[in-house]
C-alpha cells in the first residue's frame, strides 16, 4: 500500500500539471492508502500546502470546487464525443456512456468548496 500510495502521488502531481489527467482523485487515493500504511506520509500529504487542500476539503465536507466539477464534466463529454466520432461500436459507447454519466451525476452533485 506504501508504494502504491507513492505511484499515486506521482500521478497525483502529474495531474496538477498536466491538463485532462485527473489529480485530486489521486492524491485522495494516496492520502487514503497512507492511512492504512504510514501515518507519517499521510499527515504529510494532508499538511503539504499545494496537494493537501483538496484533500482535506474533500475528507472534511465531500467539496469539490465549481470549476473542478466543470473540467472532469467538460472532458468526459469531450471524451465521450471524441468515441462517438471516431467509430467506437455501440457495445462500448452505451456502457461508457452510462459510466460517464453517472460519474458526472455524482460529481455535479458534490457540495463545492
Amino acid at each position: 500500500m506504501f508504494a502504491l500510495g507513492w505511484l499515486c502521488v506521482g500521478i497525483g502531481v502529474a495531474g496538477i500539471i498536466l491538463p485532462g489527467l485527473p489529480g485530486t482523485v489521486f492524491l485522495i487515493l494516496a492520502a487514503w492508502l497512507f492511512s492504512r500504511s504510514s501515518p507519517r506520509f499521510e499527515a504529510w500529504l494532508l499538511g503539504h500546502p499545494r496537494l493537501g487542500p483538496s484533500v482535506v476539503r474533500w475528507r472534511e465536507r465531500g467539496a469539490v470546487p465549481r470549476w473542478a466539477q466543470f473540467v472532469a464534466t467538460g472532458s468526459m463529454a469531450f471524451s465521450f464525443g471524441l468515441m462517438a466520432y471516431t467509430g467506437v461500436p455501440p457495445a462500448g459507447l452505451i456502457p461508457a456512456g452510462l459510466v460517464m454519466l453517472a460519474c458526472a451525476i455524482y460529481l455535479l452533485t458534490r457540495p463545492t468548496a
